[in-house]
């Protein structure tokens, strides 16, 4: 179904006959806000989408980015992300919702940057972690900046509902930076991550627990390779026990690292067959064994080393090295662009991803896997 957006993008987007912007284009249909902000639609969803939806209509913060996404049990989901003024405002919390009965229920505030002097800081990319014999992990970030920021994590025995106190990850520790965990077959938890502002630039690195988070050990950083700055991996499985993450970057292309044995060693960053106009994103390796994707296929700009956020795409692949094209989600251009996507398969094989639309709202998109030939 569509939906209304609670906001009017920006010229780009629909226009009436008369050129006046009214609404956004979202999967093929055109989300039309009249007087007063009533929507219509003008077309439906393309058939691959089984349903589309914006997460938490109507919020009291301006604006949110950064979501993630968990099966907390066949059928049940949960997502989360950050919101309040604008990105590095104290205010910004990290907020949570669950879709129950069909329908995702009003979000709360479930962590922010309040310090024990009282003083505040904004918090930043939460990542939802379900692993298997342990409670909802919920990890984010609490700092002035990418450069400054330190990891956090609270812990749901019940599916979200309540929420221990928040616990300062280990120094050097910044779990999960903006995608899901792995569990693997062994039990371990292996997160990846990165580090911003470092003398060497931007760095990808690996993080791993035996233990459920009581103790963790960080692998690497990895090598850049031809000079790529890397930050933001997303993991992928292979046969074999192969690991592969892709990672957003600095030259206009996605880069990829692969590792043999279990995630213990990494090889160095190569340019994946992908471009990147530095923007996150996210893939799942599905149950069928194919990989999918969730990209802006956008370079940079002429003149800087980033480019638009928008259109934003799903590519499927074999083997992680070649690519095709499949879906555009979004196409339409609006400023701040469609970013930051989480996507993960649920046990009914539905294919589920949120996203930033133009930093106002949260999307969550369903996709028929059988449909992406």
């Amino acid at each position: 179904m569509c939906v209304s957006l609670p906001f009017v993008p920006a010229a780009g987007s629909c226009r009436r006959r008369d050129g006046v912007v009214r609404g956004l284009r979202f999967l093929g249909c055109c989300l039309v806000l009249g007087a007063g902000g009533a929507a219509a639609a003008d077309t439906k969803p393309t058939a691959v989408a089984v349903a589309a939806t914006v997460i938490n209509p109507g919020a009291p913060y301006p604006e949110c980015h950064a979501s993630t996404l968990v099966e907390l049990a066949p059928g049940q989901l949960a997502a989360a992300w950050f919101g309040g003024t604008k990105e590095r405002h104290p205010d910004v919390g990290i907020w949570f919702a669950r879709h129950e009965g069909g329908r995702w229920q009003p979000a709360r505030e479930v962590a922010n940057g309040v310090q024990p002097d009282g003083s505040r800081l904004p918090t930043w990319n939460p990542v939802l972690f379900k692993p298997r014999g342990a409670p909802l992990q919920l990890f984010y970030k609490v700092g002035p900046s990418p450069s400054r920021w330190w990891g956090m994590v609270v812990v749901s025995a019940d599916e979200g509902a309540t929420w221990s106190a928040p616990r300062r990850l280990p120094d050097g520790i910044l779990g999960p930076v903006k995608n899901k965990p792995l569990e693997l077959a062994d039990g371990v938890w292996l997160s990846a991550s990165s580090t911003e502002g470092t003398p060497e630039g931007w760095r990808t690195h690996f993080e791993l627990t035996r233990d459920a988070g009581a103790t963790w050990t960080k692998l690497g950083p990895v090598g850049k390779g031809p000079g790529l700055d890397a930050i933001q991996p997303s993991l992928l499985r292979h046969p074999g026990g192969v690991l592969q993450a892709l990672a957003r970057t600095r030259q206009g292309v996605l880069a990829q690292t692969w590792s043999r044995d279990g995630g213990a060693t990494w090889s160095a960053l190569t340019a994946a067959a992908l471009p990147n106009p530095n923007s996150g994103t996210d893939a799942v390796t599905l149950a069928d064994g194919r990989h999918l994707l969730v990209y802006n296929h956008s370079g940079h700009r002429a003149d800087e080393a980033k480019g638009d956020r928008f259109p934003l795409d799903v590519a499927i692949s074999a083997d992680g090295l070649k690519w095709r094209h499949v879906l555009a989600l979004e196409t339409e251009p609006v400023v701040s662009g469609y970013a930051y996507p989480a996507v993960i398969q649920a046990a009914d094989g539905r294919i589920h991803i949120t996203y930033t639309a133009a930093r106002k709202a949260i999307k969550h998109v369903v996709l028929d896997p059988a449909k992406l030939d």
